[in-house]
């Protein structure tokens, strides 16, 4: 049996010094028939070690149900790891950040009358009923049981959040009542402030540094507060950050290949490492996350492809290459192999097939809930995707004189149609601006399509009221609220049962599907650049979303998502802008956006 610890200087293994050499690969982020590809290539590029978050929005979307299979197997992913020389870090706090939805908690914690991340009792016990299903799944994947996990994490980034230590030793103890023996640690910021916050330093806790320049200084930061409490750890960047995220309507943030790889070297050189990312995948479906700058909201792309050393779809970049020559040069007598590479394709274009707009098929989506006031999604029991709102009101005003509209306390993005004419799209900050508008008809229907374009997952706003979406107040005509809403739920998670048998109207939001024929299905992306705002369903699954304010103009499809033979996509589109044809093209398509790209 193997055996790990952490030493005064050094990681020890097998009781000799390790090095530390990681990659984060997020087994979530990437088709379960690829994780052997992406894993394959970390091994290839000489590193010794894999780290992975574990989303608890993933495993428990709705309260009580949890989902550990296919491509949620975290054991499996853990399993092809080791099968190729692979040690793994697993962090699996309740808060992950990571750019993905709400940080990984579940959007019903907000329908709890509870405080994220404390100590509140309430709050720690639906994280236990979490644990209590998560972590016996990890016990035989530890080193000393066999298995290839080296470490855990405690909680994540917690000095940029709280101070609440007794919250931190809670999740601690959680962690070693399910016979997690192998040695945990907290990761943050290495400045004191964030360290003093967020680490367990005082018990005996390893504490690690995410940054992604300036080694010496930061590993000097970590090494003075260690001194502080007459701690010794070994150092370690557990975020080195080798690119970044992006967000819509902002440039692609890059960064220069020669300089991170002085940077890694400088890291390796004083300590051990994990490159945030090795490869960075997918947010699929609705799971991106969320920036927030002061009160604006800053939706980031379903692409994580973040300038890592693995493009999007898994295959190595110029980044690949330079970090896997410096690291011969500095480690001679690791073993290192040519890297894997998946062949991508195009096809010809593809014809519509049919389409039908969204009010013409919305009874076979879903079935209205009834409520005097409109409520929220969480309040309805949904987590994710869209909501029409619908009601009726009377017209009052005088032969042309215009009625005013107006949405209350509403979120992320609203469309709003009377009786089924578009009237005005309202995002953020615009809304509970007056619509202005004639009623030419005694009675009138009002529609309202909300889409929830991603919770913050990082920062202050973790818990604002900004993070339930669709209506917290409701709509006035006039100056008065109006009453009696049908709401329908459009998670769209049963794209199956859209009635293309109804009909398609100009400028409303509609699907469109596509049918075609693939005889050796490999990776490709979707062309997007005719549409305009919406999500892609690739055979039923959802690949993410698209917006035409840029900076992408494509969707990653990967071949695992395709069938040999028929195939069908359908595009939701909510702005009324579509074409008669798609193409699958072998590279991502991106546009010229404005400005400065920004990485706060």
């Amino acid at each position: 049996m193997e055996t790990f610890e952490i030493g005064k200087k050094d990681f020890i293994l097998n009781g000799q010094p390790f090095k530390i050499m990681s990659g984060a690969i997020h087994y979530f982020r990437v088709p379960r028939e690829d994780w052997y590809h992406s894993l394959y290539n970390l091994k290839a590029m000489g590193f010794n070690t894999v780290e992975t978050y574990i989303p608890w929005n993933l495993h428990e979307t709705n309260e009580g149900v949890f989902d550990f299979s296919e491509g949620k197997d975290i054991e499996h992913f853990l399993d092809v790891a080791q099968s190729l020389g692979l040690y793994a870090i697993v962090r699996p706090t309740p808060y992950v950040c990571g750019e993905w939805e709400f940080g990984g908690l579940p959007a019903w914690l907000l329908e709890k009358d509870v405080r994220l991340r404390s100590r509140d009792p309430k709050y720690l016990s639906y994280v236990e009923k979490y644990y209590q299903e998560l972590l016996p799944r990890l016990v035989d994947h530890q080193l000393d049981h066999g298995g290839n996990v080296l470490m855990f994490q405690v909680e994540n980034e917690y000095g940029s959040y709280g101070e609440d230590k007794d919250y931190l030793r809670a999740i601690r103890q959680m962690m070693l009542d399910a016979n997690l023996t192998m040695p945990l640690f907290t990761s943050d910021g290495p400045w004191r402030g964030t360290v003093r916050a967020g680490s367990l330093v005082e018990d005996g806790v390893l504490e690690t540094g995410n940054f992604g320049s300036k080694a010496a200084m930061n590993f000097a930061d970590l090494e003075s507060y260690f001194a502080e409490h007459d701690r010794e750890f070994p150092l370690m960047s557990m975020e080195f950050w080798d690119g970044w995220f992006n967000r819509y309507n902002e440039p692609i943030v890059t960064r220069e290949t020669d300089e991170l790889v002085e940077s890694v070297r400088d890291c390796l050189r004083l300590g051990s490492i994990n490159l945030y990312m090795f490869h960075g995948g997918t947010s699929f479906g609705f799971m991106n996350g969320c920036s927030a700058r002061g009160e604006e909201d800053l939706p980031q792309l379903s692409s994580y492809d973040y300038g890592a050393p693995l493009n999007e779809q898994g295959n190595p970049t110029e980044k690949y290459y330079a970090l896997q020559r410096m690291i011969h040069e500095e480690f001679p007598d690791i073993e290192q192999h040519e890297p894997l590479i998946k062949p991508a394709m195009a096809t010809q274009p593809i014809a519509l097939s049919d389409k039908v707009s969204l009010f013409n098929t919305v009874d076979a989506l879903a079935k209205p809930i009834e409520t005097v006031y409109p409520e929220t999604m969480e309040a309805l029991g949904q987590n994710y995707g869209y909501l029409l709102y619908r009601t009726h009101f009377e017209k009052d005003t005088k032969g042309d004189d215009e009625e005013t509209i107006r949405l209350i306390d509403g979120r992320d993005r609203a469309q709003v149609y009377l009786n089924q004419e578009h009237l005005a799209t309202q995002y953020q900050f615009e809304i509970g601006d007056k619509i202005q508008t004639p009623l030419t008809q005694k009675d009138n229907q009002l529609d309202i399509l909300i889409e929830n374009m991603g919770r913050v997952n990082y920062g202050s706003k973790l818990a604002a009221d900004t993070q339930r979406k669709g209506f917290r107040q409701g709509v006035m005509v006039d100056l008065h609220f109006i009453l009696n809403w049908q709401q329908y739920c459009l998670p769209l998670d049963n794209i199956e049962a859209i009635d293309f048998s109804g009909e398609w109207m100009e400028n409303q939001p509609a699907f469109y599907r596509y049918d075609f024929s693939v005889n050796d299905a490999k990776d490709s992306y979707i062309d997007l650049r005719q549409f305009g705002k919406g999500s892609v369903f690739v055979n039923g699954i959802n690949i993410g979303r698209f917006w035409n304010v840029g900076p992408a103009q494509s969707l990653y499809v990967p071949g695992a998502f395709l069938n040999e033979g028929e195939n069908t996509i359908v595009i939701f589109e909510t702005e009324g802008v579509h074409s008669e044809t798609i193409q699958l093209v072998e590279a991502p398509l991106f546009s010229e956006v404005e400005g400065k790209a920004r990485t706060k």
